[in-house]
């Protein structure tokens, strides 16, 4: 027959002091004062998270396409604010004619080919200064194409006027190296940083981003003459309405607070269960003390 021993359970104590009684000890009472300042600390973090993770600012497509100045959303030298990429804006400049280039590829509705950009001047200030910006002036279907645009464009006088364009203002790309065995002059994406660096006349601040023409107005005459067709403009889409991760770190804030106080509940639970422990140890050794007196007695009567 086999026995069994009785699994081993954790000692239950009774009697004082209670758990309670030694929650309300003045060192307890403590810091308990401490756990929940900093649970408030932690839970005033969270908020602070839950905040940022949540954007309260509504996206107005509205605003992006209505067209508004450019000079109200971006100043020269400065970076493309959120506000205003993908903005549509209006200005006014004479787009000079020895500085146009070709930039490839370039997509256009599915098709691979290449843009013609140059360089726009803006009327002088008050102060006599001038603004630069790199334009997107079209799409052709291949580089030949654009070249030859190129060449229109630079001697049948559409340039010559100043023109009142519209468009939409995008951040600068990320430069691209030309492959190995390619003509390292290519441009293959928009910086502006980096064309400035080819313009003639070239004497005062340049815009951060660059701008796609528009088919309107001056602009519209302007693309037709070369036969180039209107480059995509595509309105920014609505940013996340959650930042995830935020919330992610609100939880871990939420859970940090309960911690804290869960982690006082522990302690005062550990200080009621060692006063319980040294009781049981004193009357052990009390116990043991007096069976060894009645032994003594014992072997002496004897």
């Amino acid at each position: 027959m086999t026995s069994t021993e009785p699994a081993s359970r954790k000692p239950e104590y009774l009697g004082d002091p209670t758990i309670a009684r030694v929650a309300t000890r003045p060192r307890w009472i403590a810091a308990l004062a401490l756990a929940l300042a900093v649970a408030a600390g932690f839970a005033w973090l969270g908020r602070w998270q839950l905040d940022n993770a949540i954007r309260t600012d509504a996206f107005d497509s509205v605003e992006y396409e209505t067209p508004r100045p450019l000079e109200e959303l971006a100043e020269p030298g400065v970076a493309v604010t959120e506000a205003a990429a993908g903005a549509v804006v209006t200005t006014a400049g004479t787009i000079r004619s020895d500085d146009l280039q070709v930039v490839a590829p370039r997509d256009n509705a599915g098709q691979r080919g290449a843009w013609v950009v140059g360089h726009l001047v803006t009327p002088a200030d008050a102060a006599g200064e001038t603004r630069h910006l790199a334009v997107a002036i079209g799409w052709a279907p291949s580089a030949a194409q654009a070249r030859s645009a190129i060449d229109e464009l630079a001697t049948g006088g559409a340039l010559e006027p100043e023109l009142a364009i519209e468009g939409r203002f995008m951040p600068t790309e990320g430069p691209v190296v030309p492959d190995a065995g390619e003509d390292p002059s290519l441009i293959k994406s928009m910086v502006p940083a980096y064309l400035v660096n080819l313009w003639n006349g070239f004497d005062s601040g340049a815009y951060a981003g660059y701008l796609v023409l528009h088919p309107e107005g001056d602009t519209a005459q302007l693309i037709e003459s070369v036969a180039l067709d209107p480059i995509d403009s595509v309105a920014p889409e609505a940013p996340e309405a959650v930042n995830w991760l935020n919330v992610f770190y609100a939880i871990e804030w939420v859970v940090f607070a309960g911690f804290a106080v869960f982690l006082w509940y522990r302690l005062v639970r550990d200080a009621w269960e060692k006063e319980h422990e040294m009781k049981l140890l004193v009357a052990e050794e009390a116990a043991a003390a007096e069976r060894n007196a009645l032994a003594e007695r014992s072997d002496s009567a004897e």
